[in-house]
């Protein structure tokens, strides 16, 4: 049997870092790693390719190669997987499809053979002994949310690693907490089911000897979901297993804001080598964090907490979200002011969407306001799948205005001094977690081109090099990483510019 694994393109999103990979000559940033875990977990004598399309175009000798085209996508990549199975269908390929955007939209799709929707350790066996027996059906589904010791380690021969700027590893599934916008726990349960440490010592095992050395992401949808076994188990591993390979990775992962109130936990943390983290922060409006259910943000100082993570050692990436219902015409004044302040560099602002199956989707169908059209998963299209209470024209108006002024060329380097002024890298975090490459000088040269010369923002670069060369010497690596980061931001975030704003009732 030949089974090709495809991986639909993404849009150019703040997620992309399509602009700041150029500068590390890089082709994307994480490789796909659901089809590479299935792909294990498919018969070994079965013959397996995988096409990224972010890495390389889908051909058809690739597809007529096939006997079954594998594809899997998140939402944000529907149209190019759409435009993967018309293709399949034209050249009579047979299409299976799973992941999280058919998870929850496989209705909204034709041509498709086969779905094997939910996780892969429920439904692919039974869809594999179909397929062996002649009797593959339509639809494979589960409720179940199973253990995840079983899966097994991502088959990575698949992938040139020198395209990516970073590797993926996964821990755990699920999340405590039950925020009404968010499909986590449609997707993966409310409660977090984690790996045994042998397994995620394998899997890091698997990376060290395929060579790879740099950036691994912890996807888990949130690392700190159980505390107690992280602490006890898991980051004790990790250390004893970076001192042993002498830190061969950097971890980052995403989290909730009251990793803040552990100390212990940040510090063991740091010492595994995690070194960045994203924290769904949402909104400094009180209001609307409890019309939303984010119980762990509400009666706390965000920016406090957001500061002593730095402190600990952590760069903090933020989620920032508009259009709450109980989001004032000032929440756009007040978004920019919380991300000015607390430094909050790679702050990626999104209007309020609704994904089907989350709480926020059956409330807002139970009020009338759903919009035609799906959910896109693309923050940077200006798009909203239900009628917002305040005037529309006036949030996709604020909304830019947040956008146009946090990646402006003198707020982006006012933002990353002000974090760098905080950042204070622990003492028990190795000095060296991986060996400065070519590429990375390379990163620095085209840094000088691109921001310092020819960009009309380039004072404002030459000010934040010269101050941390002067003030802080030993965190220049971090200021030109976000250097670059920043022209990728303002690069999507200039698009905004030419969307025009639609009268509400012409998407309804």
């Amino acid at each position: 049997m030949k089974i090709l694994l495809v991986y639909p393109r993404y849009p150019d999103t703040f997620w992309s870092f399509k602009h700041a990979l150029k500068f590390v000559s890089k082709k994307a940033s994480f490789p796909p790693l659901g089809l590479l875990t299935v792909a294990a977990m498919l018969p070994g004598e079965w013959e397996k390719k995988l096409v990224d399309m972010n890495i390389k175009a889908l051909s058809d000798e690739d597809i007529t190669w096939a006997d079954y085209v594998f594809i899997s996508a998140m939402v944000v990549q529907r149209d190019s997987a759409k435009e993967v199975i018309a293709h399949c269908n034209k050249l009579d390929a047979r299409v299976v499809a799973g992941g999280p955007l058919f998870t929850t939209g496989y209705d909204e799709f034709g041509g498709v053979d086969h779905f094997v929707l939910g996780e892969a350790e429920v439904t692919l066996a039974p869809f594999v002994k179909d397929i062996v027996d002649g009797c593959a059906k339509p639809i494979y589904t589960s409720d179940e949310f199973p253990d995840i010791n079983e899966t097994p380690v991502p088959l990575w021969s698949l992938i040139n690693m020198k395209h990516y700027s970073s590797m993926s590893l996964q821990y755990s599934r699920g999340c405590p907490y039950n925020c009404e916008f968010c499909d986590i726990i449609v997707l993966n349960g409310h409660r977090p089911r984690t790996k045994d440490i042998e397994q995620v010592e394998n899997e890091l095992e698997a990376l060290y000897r395929s060579g790879w050395r740099g950036g691994v992401f912890v996807v888990d949808d949130n690392f700190i979901g159980n505390k107690k076994k992280l602490k006890a188990e898991l980051l004790p591993a990790m250390i004893q297993w970076s001192r042993e390979k002498r830190y061969p990775f950097s971890f980052y992962t995403e989290a909730s804001i009251n990793m803040a109130d552990d100390e212990e936990l940040m510090q063991l943390m740091g010492e595994a080598g995690f070194d960045r983290v994203f924290i769904g922060i949402e909104t400094p409006n009180e209001d609307s964090l409890v019309e939303c259910n984010k119980s762990q943000n509400t009666d706390r100082d965000l920016a406090a907490s957001v500061r002593k993570m730095q402190n600990s050692g952590f760069e903090v990436q933020g989620g920032f979200i508009v259009g709450f219902d109980s989001d004032p015409v000032s929440i756009f004044r007040s978004q920019i002011n919380f991300i000015q302040r607390s430094g909050v560099v790679t702050a990626m602002v999104g209007l309020l969407n609704a994904p089907r199956g989350t709480r926020l989707y059956q409330r807002l169908n139970k009020e009338g306001r759903l919009l035609r059209g799906s959910f896109t998963g693309d923050n940077t299209d200006c798009s909203m799948n239900f009628i917002p209470k305040m005037n529309y024209e006036t949030l996709i108006s604020g909304y830019k205005n947040i956008l146009n002024t946090i990646y402006a060329p003198k707020q982006y380097y006012e933002r990353v001094w002000t974090f760098l002024k905080e950042y204070n890298k622990p003492k028990n975090r190795p000095l060296r977690i991986s060996a400065v490459r070519f590429y990375h000088v390379g990163a620095f040269v085209k840094s000088i081109w691109f921001l310092g010369i020819r960009e009309k923002g380039r004072r404002y670069y030459w000010k934040l090099l010269l101050s941390t060369l002067l003030k802080r010497p030993q965190s220049f690596h971090l200021s030109i990483g976000l250097s670059v980061f920043g022209f990728h931001f303002r690069r999507v975030a200039a698009k905004f510019d030419s969307i025009p704003v639609r009268n509400i009732s012409d998407l309804m």
